[in-house]
């Protein structure tokens, strides 16, 4: 090119990118925005809570670490935790899978409404279900008035609420439709095919729920139960609501930590804390299911 047609040439032509930088650029530039929410609404806060926790009245250290892990507060909060957390999930594991079963295989009328109910459910706060169990349930509730009137008792036969049972039973009353909901979306997906050819065959009810139904169903089961295991982890408005003082969880106490007392580095060890926790379990979840997936071939 002779040197009068290269100053012809026009300038921008020689700065614009190429079709294929265009290209490359343009993923980075669509990734972008939701790399920086996450960054935002989810790392930054753990990393806040993180730094926190190091406070000490000296400096930096991990002496606030020492002094919370040691104690025997946490220790029994976070034995409650799990404990609670596990026995609700196991119950809601129990009825959801029988309310499931009775909806989707068991024609009675009313069930479309059941159904809906239990959708409902999960629309309301978790308050709701503590304050009708209060209502129902406590010292002054209409059961235990009903049983007074029956039975001339002077002191409430109920006495549950402000106790860890309490606050399971409500779990599993609150958080039952996160199992029955995945799990009616799975029984829907089964072919009827198999369970007519295994009545046919001469199988009992339990036996076309126990190898048909529900091998089938159990990844629906195992996500409810996952999901339900970590909302019950990280509950805090029905302990307290209804466990009030006499149950004590990591959420509790992280709240009494850092609204009650205004220790906000204490509060910050135990937030850490429940945080990993629940990540460890959703770890655990994501790669046990994953593996389950593999081998079924799904």
């Amino acid at each position: 090119m002779n040197a009068p047609a290269l100053l012809e040439q026009p300038v921008e032509s020689l700065d614009a990118p190429s079709p294929a930088a265009r290209r490359q650029w343009r993923p980075v530039l669509w990734t972008a925005p939701p790399v920086l929410i996450v960054l935002i609404i989810a790392v930054y806060p753990i990393t806040r809570v993180l730094a926190e926790s190091t406070v000490t009245p000296t400096g930096r250290g991990t002496a606030v670490w020492t002094e919370v892990l040691a104690s025997e507060a946490f220790r029994n909060a976070l034995w409650r935790t799990i404990s609670i957390a596990v026995a609700a999930t196991a119950g809601c594991l129990v009825l959801g899978t029988f309310l499931a079963v009775v909806l989707a295989f068991v024609p009675f009328r009313g069930a479309t409404v059941v159904g809906r109910l239990v959708d409902t459910v999960l629309t309301l706060p978790s308050f709701l279900v503590t304050l009708a169990f209060t209502f129902l349930y406590g010292t002054a509730g209409a059961v235990n008035a009903l049983i007074t009137q029956l039975t001339g008792r002077q002191a409430p036969l109920l006495n549950f609420l402000t106790t860890p049972w309490g606050v399971i039973a409500a779990e599993i009353t609150f958080f039952t439709p996160f199992v029955v909901r995945p799990l009616l979306a799975a029984f829907a997906q089964l072919p009827r095919e198999q369970l007519d050819v295994a009545a046919s065959l001469g199988a009992s009810t339990w036996r076309v729920l126990r190898q048909v139904v529900l091998p089938e169903a159990w990844p629906a089961l195992a996500a409810g139960g996952s999901l339900v295991l970590l909302l019950t982890l990280n509950e805090f408005g029905i302990v307290l609501f209804t466990g009030a003082k006499g149950v004590l969880t990591l959420p509790a106490m992280i709240y009494t930590r850092g609204i009650v007392t205004f220790d906000l580095p204490g509060a910050a060890v135990l937030a850490t804390v429940q945080v990993a926790l629940s990540l460890t379990l959703y770890a655990a979840y994501r790669t046990v299911f994953s593996r389950f997936v593999s081998r079924k071939g799904y």
